[in-house]
């Protein structure tokens, strides 16, 4: 009976995320985990739990639902041809007056758990990847599969990886150099609040991450509203994990409780930010590569940023598999 009602659960977040439109709603998860951070770090651990699992990451305003409910209820208005285009996650769809292209932004929302749910239970996968981001793009795929033009990798005669005038994801931060600034200070900046909170505030741990992810997603916001600001979420949640997930190797201490216990160890603390920082700069990578791969030249959404924490996430797990 708890699947059935956070299958019904979700279908209200689906249908939240396809009215208020993809990206306003992945702010407001950003804004919930502030939330779930506070209440943290204030000792309210059950209280903070409940957040992370059924609002922040779960039925309510998980990505994998409401944003996912989004994605393929603007694929579908477009196919209506309600909308000008399947790829607009910005508008708000309740403003169509379409009780169909809601309809389906509750399907995909309830469908968005119910994979989550499945990706979860894969056996050592599902414990060592995104399991949130790895719903977002399967539920993407299966967007464009079925309201899209049916195509997922962009190889028309050879343009894969080209990107030309009014054919980009972010032209202003494309170029390797570009990505590499952005991946590097942006992944300073992430593992570092990351290593600092998780290692120094009882309750919060391997969780720390998610706090410079939430401002990341805030800041979507001011780019749904014409601002020129840079996507980093992938690049803060996959830095600050990595810099969390290592820093109790170089400190020589077992986990991050261990490490809360013992105080924080500045020397490791550095090393564990460099090494967060590194893996900002794969995911900045690996963001850019899928945006050009299934992105730019597809006619529905399927989000880079969710490849890349859910390729990154993994890629942090096998590389402490490999030295831990």
């Amino acid at each position: 009976m708890e699947h059935l009602f956070m299958f019904i659960f979700a279908l209200g977040g689906g249908f939240f995320g396809a009215a208020i439109g993809g990206n306003y709603v992945f702010a407001l998860t950003g804004f919930s985990i502030l939330a779930a951070i506070g209440a943290a770090a204030g000792g309210a651990g059950d209280f903070s739990a409940n957040l992370f699992n059924y609002v922040c990451f779960g039925p309510f305003l998980g990505p994998h639902v409401a944003f996912g409910g989004a994605v393929a209820a603007a694929a579908y208005a477009a196919k209506r041809g309600y909308l000008d285009a399947g790829k607009d996650i910005v508008k708000p769809l309740a403003g169509l007056g379409k009780n169909d292209v809601l309809f389906v932004g509750a399907l995909f929302g309830g469908l968005g758990y119910l994979i989550k749910t499945g990706v979860a239970e894969i056996p050592w996968f599902g414990t060592h990847t995104d399991a949130v981001a790895t719903t977002v793009i399967v539920s993407a795929i299966l967007s464009r599969l079925c309201f899209g033009d049916h195509k997922l990798l962009n190889l028309d005669k050879g343009k894969a990886l080209s990107t030309s005038e009014g054919v980009h994801w972010l032209e202003y931060h494309e170029k390797p150099t570009q990505l590499v600034t952005m991946g590097l200070l942006g992944g300073l900046f992430a593992a570092g609040v990351s290593v600092y909170l998780g290692v120094t505030v009882p309750g919060i741990g391997i969780m720390a991450n998610t706090l410079p992810f939430a401002f990341s997603a805030i800041t979507i916001l001011i780019l749904s509203l014409g601002g020129t600001t840079p996507v980093t979420h992938h690049v803060t949640n996959i830095a600050g994990l990595g810099a969390l997930v290592f820093y109790p190797v170089v400190a020589g201490v077992d986990d991050l409780a261990a490490a809360n216990a013992a105080g924080i160890d500045w020397g490791a603390a550095t090393w564990a930010v460099l090494i967060g920082a590194v893996f900002g700069i794969i995911a900045a990578f690996l963001g850019e590569l899928f945006a050009r791969l299934f992105q730019i030249r597809g006619n529905t959404h399927i989000d880079p940023p969710a490849f890349a924490i859910f390729t990154g996430n993994t890629l942090v797990w096998v590389a402490f598999a490999l030295v831990g």
